[in-house]
């Protein structure tokens, strides 16, 4: 599974760090490595949705830091 995460500068400035520490946080606590091909990407061209732009597989969803540990449980680990 591919999940990247935008730092481009309006995410970065939407707290895509904290997203980004987030999942690499499960991914380790779940031992996920070999399994999520996780990536940051420069500008997703979502600058004007809320959020952090995550993309998985491709699928582009728009993630709040304080939500990015939910989304991960919700939208990663069910579909590996």
């Amino acid at each position: 599974m591919k999940v990247n995460v935008c730092i481009g500068s309006s995410c970065h400035l939407k707290g895509s760090y904290n997203v980004i520490q987030a999942f690499q946080q499960l991914i380790e606590e779940n031992s996920l490595h070999d399994k999520v091909d996780f990536k940051a990407t420069f500008c997703a061209k979502q600058c004007q949705n809320k959020g952090v732009t995550v993309s998985i597989d491709g699928e582009k969803y728009n993630v709040l830091p304080e939500e990015a540990r939910e989304f991960f449980k919700s939208k990663v680990i069910p579909n590996i």
